[in-house]
């Protein structure tokens, strides 16, 4: 069994308090809970999808740290099984969906959180790499700007590491 923890930590009159922490536990090959656990309560979302990746951050800016949730999932429009993104919020101690995306502008390969926004490897359908990044608006992702489009593998992956 995995578990992947990422904690978040408030500075408060110079304590360090424990505010929430999301964590995904893979209970098999396609089933995976994310658990949100704050100083007063735990909630949980089964997630029935392989899971890639997990990051956090306030991707809303409403001051909560939000769950970003990479899975492997088909969907109602692109019924091929590819990397999809989910963000989920904590709403009053409960987890719940900000964004289920189907898709983001290119073939998802991978996403990080980055300064408030979503990091995205991408690939075109010629297979070139494209890096791109994604800001909160409103009702979901939006293009905030392209870093590089058009390059090699190696390139694109050090440019979504910087």
């Amino acid at each position: 069994m995995k578990r992947l923890t990422i904690s978040c930590w408030l500075l408060a009159i110079g304590i360090l308090a424990w505010a929430q922490v999301f964590t995904l536990e893979q209970r098999s090959d396609s089933l995976s809970v994310l658990t949100l656990s704050t100083d007063s309560t735990c909630d949980h979302w089964q997630l029935p999808y392989p899971i890639y990746r997990m990051d956090t951050g306030d991707m809303d800016g409403d001051g909560s740290i939000d769950a970003l949730v990479g899975v492997i999932k088909s969907t109602r429009f692109y019924p091929e099984k590819a990397r999809r993104l989910f963000i989920f919020k904590n709403y009053h101690g409960l987890v719940r969906p900000l964004w289920m995306g189907s898709k983001l502008g290119g073939i998802l390969q991978d996403f990080r959180y980055a300064d408030g926004r979503v990091r995205s490897l991408e690939t075109t359908t010629d297979g070139q790499y494209v890096v791109a990044e994604y800001r909160w608006s409103g009702f979901g992702l939006v293009l905030d700007r392209s870093l590089a489009k058009g390059i090699g593998e190696k390139e694109a992956r050090e440019l979504f590491y910087q």
